[in-house]
């Protein structure tokens, strides 16, 4: 086949596998019902969100999601949200849960593990390339780019990655390429992270975005899977593995990100710690935010509840309702109260008399009069009691809540159950 039809056609050709099995322990509570891909995220989506529609606007329609820990959420978020693909076109969004399907002792093993449990599945496709993505990072990318790359290289595998700050790279695995871009090593958390050819204040960190050809990648996890030695994962063995072996090339995210404009970098967000996910969603109430939601272009899809627009009500001199430099969900009510620089999910809301400032409100909270919060994260379906201050006494929001190092306080239902008794 010539090569610019196999590039048109690579995307229908693809199937995309994404890992959303992940508990996400550094979101601490946040993630004790849910996957970190499940995690709400910007007033309306789900962390998943990001990947799948970066699947659906770059043309690669066929996607299963992977699943294991704690799916019940996320399973119904994308029953709900994501069941309008044409099954007679072959065109899904299907789920592949833990089912001991090659050992039936035992469940996802890592990474590599749970694409392997599923190789009899995969087989079935008979897709030309596998794109392996994590569901937990926020990000709008053109993978039919980095699959273009993919072939005009003749890859075995092709590896997203992103420039970072050589002393950040040391959080990260590091590639090691040549003047050409083909990755020559690879260094998991290196203390010495080499640097990008020219730029030698600049480190390319893996994204855990790859696209493999499909009967390379078939081979490769039969081989790990007899090794009894791996911990069958990608980052820590299979890719490691490969690297000195066979075709591996870089690719850099800049090249098939969609970049909001007046943006000064590529925008990725590993949204893994309280801190970096209450970052993440205030800095949406910018002016001009990195993150572009209203792009009409590359939109973001998910499932939306029919719920009536938001209220703002009263307008009296002790009590008026009013936000500022913040992002208001549909069925929220904002009664009497002041909001400002924050982020409120669906269907929240703000009795008289509360302040709230620089706070990340998920669905369905409900907080009482007189509250003041800030610098705060609220979990779902919280109902915060009259009265109630966070964020203005370090040591006794520690003690009622965690508070991390940078000052962000996560509120949960039991742990304001813990305050009654």
């Amino acid at each position: 086949m010539p090569v610019e039809r196999e590039i048109r056609l690579a995307p229908k050709r693809a199937i995309a596998l994404v890992l959303a099995g992940g508990r996400g322990s550094r979101l601490k509570q946040l993630t004790d019902r849910r996957a970190k891909p499940a995690v709400h995220f910007g007033g309306k989506f789900r962390i998943i969100d990001f990947a799948l529609s970066n699947c659906i606007n770059s043309g690669i329609r066929r996607i299963s999601v992977i699943t294991q820990y704690k799916s019940h959420s996320l399973l119904v978020h994308l029953q709900r949200g994501w069941n309008w693909m044409r099954g007679e076109m072959g065109e899904y969004v299907d789920f592949l849960p833990a089912q001991q399907r090659i050992d039936e002792t035992s469940w996802y093993q890592g990474t590599a593990d749970a694409v392997y449990q599923n190789l009899d599945i995969l087989r079935a496709r008979s897709a030309d390339y596998v794109l392996i993505l994590a569901g937990d990072h926020i990000y709008k990318q053109d993978y039919s780019v980095m699959l273009r790359q993919h072939i005009e290289t003749g890859a075995d595998l092709t590896v997203g990655c992103i420039e970072v700050p050589r002393e950040q790279a040391r959080a990260f695995g590091v590639m090691h390429v040549d003047e050409g871009g083909r990755i020559v090593g690879f260094l998991e958390k290196p203390a010495d992270p080499p640097p990008i050819p020219g730029k030698p204040d600049r480190a390319l960190a893996s994204m855990g975005i790859y696209v493999f050809s499909a009967g390379f990648l078939y081979d490769q996890l039969m081989r790990d899977a007899a090794d009894p030695t791996s911990s069958r994962d990608f980052g820590k063995d299979l890719i490691p593995y490969i690297v000195p072996r066979a075709n591996a090339i870089a690719h850099r995210f800049e090249d098939s990100c969609i970049v909001n404009p007046g943006a000064t970098e590529p925008y990725w967000r590993d949204v893994g710690t309280i801190d970096a996910y209450w970052e993440a969603n205030l800095d949406l109430t910018a002016v001009t935010p990195a993150l572009n939601l209203y792009d009409q272009d590359w939109p973001i899809f998910t499932y939306q509840e029919q719920l009536p627009p938001a209220k703002f009500v009263f307008d009296d001199d002790s009590r008026r309702g009013t936000a500022v430099d913040s992002l208001v969900s549909a069925g929220c009510i904002v009664s009497g109260a002041s909001v400002r620089g924050s982020l409120l999910f669906n269907r929240v809301r703000v009795n008289s008399y509360c302040r709230l400032e620089r706070s990340v409100i998920l669905p369905e909270v409900e907080i009482g009069r007189h509250a003041r919060l800030s610098r705060v994260v609220v979990d779902r379906g919280c109902r915060i009691p009259d009265g109630l201050v966070v964020g203005e006494d370090p040591e006794e929001d520690a003690r009622r809540f965690h508070r991390t190092d940078a000052g962000v306080t996560l509120i949960t239902r039991e742990m304001l159950e813990r305050l009654k008794a």
